[in-house]
């Protein structure tokens, strides 16, 4: 799927902000603590140029809008969910012996903060897109054509290994709606929301941006994630 790779490369090339590693500083991730100023390059000073918008119908969105579940969009051989689950699992192991991802464990899960085991074909991991598709969809994805789609739907940017039952009531919402019940992961979240919507030029609504603004004044130095995925 070059074409697609292609087409991410441009759009990340025409993102416009600087990113960088995360602070990583325990008083910084909790994202409910005293508002502070924002810092030039930070995630919270990205929020500015984000355009507001009200929420577009839902009206045609359908998952395979965004092409097919996992495809091997970087050519290494390997669908993205199984790129995720190499990048984001400790101690795997591979059915194949370098691809198929059969068993490992996701330390620290980012939205429970607890262990949780993956075993293929019975796993209570799931890969959950930071912007949820559907929301992307209803904020301008809907203009997309089908390769920009595909592109965003397997961008490692926009996807982390997760705990599945803390996925699944996350649903399709933004940072208005749902933030991770770990409040230690929340500004790492949302600076993360903030910089894929900004490179794939998605809006937010009032609401949303008020979110964002209140979760990362309270880690103001937390700065963008990097472009090549990883948390």
């Amino acid at each position: 799927m070059r074409g697609s790779a292609v087409v991410l490369a441009a759009l990340l090339a025409v993102g416009g902000c600087k990113a960088g590693d995360q602070d990583g500083k325990a008083g910084e991730k909790g994202g409910g603590g005293t508002s502070g100023p924002a810092v030039s390059g930070s995630a919270l000073s990205a929020v500015a140029s984000l355009t507001v918008k009200g929420r577009a119908p839902k009206t045609g969105y359908e998952r395979d809008e965004f092409g097919s579940s996992w495809v091997d969009t970087d050519d290494n051989g390997c669908g993205t969910r199984d790129d995720i689950l190499k990048r984001d699992l400790k101690d795997v192991k591979f059915r194949d012996g370098h691809c198929l991802v059969a068993s490992g464990t996701l330390t620290d899960e980012p939205y429970t903060g607890r262990d949780v085991r993956f075993v293929r074909g019975r796993s209570k991991v799931d890969i959950d897109h930071v912007v949820a598709l559907s929301d992307a969809w209803q904020k301008g994805a809907w203009k997309w054509d089908r390769d920009k789609r595909l592109a965003f739907a397997n961008d490692p940017l926009n996807l982390i290994a997760v705990d599945a039952s803390a996925n699944r009531r996350k649903g399709d919402g933004d940072a208005a709606t749902w933030l991770p019940p770990n409040t230690a992961y929340r500004c790492d979240y949302v600076a993360r929301q903030v910089v894929v919507k900004e490179v794939y030029g998605l809006w937010v609504t009032g609401a949303e941006k008020a979110a964002m603004r209140r979760v990362l004044g309270g880690c103001p130095t937390m700065k963008l994630p990097a472009r090549t995925g990883g948390r």
